[in-house]
């Protein structure tokens, strides 16, 4: 039976570090960084990405569009 793992990509330069995606990840994948991207928000990241199921709720809700999700099949 096949996995689906997930993959965020996040446009640091563009998010605002509003923290909605954090809310809306059901296995606490996102997490704020502690590093500032060039406007001064702390921006989103994966802290846990071996957790991630793609589930797209975190892109589903940014205000900004700025995350990108990536799913692929695993062989189990």
């Amino acid at each position: 039976m096949a996995k689906i793992r997930g993959a965020i990509v996040v446009d640091i330069e563009k998010c605002k570090g509003c923290g909605v995606c954090i809310g809306a990840c059901p296995q606490e994948v996102i997490a704020l960084s502690d590093n500032v991207n060039g406007k001064g928000y702390h921006y989103s990241y994966m802290k846990n990405p071996e957790l991630c199921i793609g589930c797209s709720n975190c892109a589903i809700v940014c205000p900004d569009g700025v995350i990108t999700v990536y799913r692929k099949k695993m062989d189990v």
